[in-house]
């Protein structure tokens, strides 16, 4: 039986935010708030976490995890990014996109799409995720939170706990979600590509893949 905490979307619960961390150290599959739609996380480098993340949402091999960072400081340490990506970056984010990049040699092999050798990687806006991710100090590996049935991401923390008690570790109720994804741009040899239109507008992006 999964825990379940009631978080406060805009000012977290210190407390909460600290157990909740020690969930997630612990080797736990956790659900928490993003500014789009809900996520799968847990610690990076648990490989069985990832593997239960994996059945829950029956994930093909070569899914793109994203890795949720804190800042820009931290994306850097991940995916190989030039000034020209960088900039376009840091005018978007925090946000509710997710950007494919080159993946550097930090980051676990089995995160990476296997045949292109990229990861995803975003900075939420989320208080409560931006609050776990400090407390944390690392990033979390993530994905949405759809169901294999469905298309979009559950929203209702309570739904959430009836459907998936058994097989999450924790549950973060921080109030109904978005029912869309992020926006996901992939950087092709440094020029974006919008993949998957969410709740982030398209168009910086769009005018820039002509």
């Amino acid at each position: 039986m999964s825990q379940f905490f009631q978080i406060h979307p805009e000012n977290p619960q210190a407390r909460l935010i600290k157990q909740a961390v020690e969930v997630i150290r612990a080797g736990s599959v956790v659900v928490y708030p993003t500014d789009s739609g809900y996520a799968l996380g847990c610690q990076l480098g648990e490989k069985g976490a990832l593997e239960r993340i994996q059945r829950i949402r029956r994930l093909p091999e070569n899914h793109n995890f994203t890795l949720v960072c804190r800042d820009l400081s931290e994306i850097a340490t991940y995916a190989k990014v030039d000034n020209t990506t960088y900039r376009l970056l840091k005018a978007h984010t925090p946000g509710p996109y997710t950007f494919i990049l080159p993946a550097t040699r930090e980051v676990p092999r089995r995160l990476q799409h296997p045949k292109r050798k990229t990861i995803g990687l975003r900075v939420p806006s989320n208080p409560i995720a931006r609050a776990l991710l400090d407390e944390l100090n690392e990033p979390l590996m993530s994905t949405t939170l759809i169901l294999p049935e469905g298309t979009t991401p559950l929203a209702d923390p309570y739904e959430m706990r009836d459907l998936l008690e058994r097989q999450v570790d924790l549950i973060i109720d921080g109030g109904y979600g978005s029912l869309e994804p992020s926006t996901v741009i992939a950087f092709e040899e440094g020029t974006p590509v919008v993949v998957r239109q969410g709740l982030g507008p398209v168009e910086p992006f769009e005018s820039l893949d002509q």
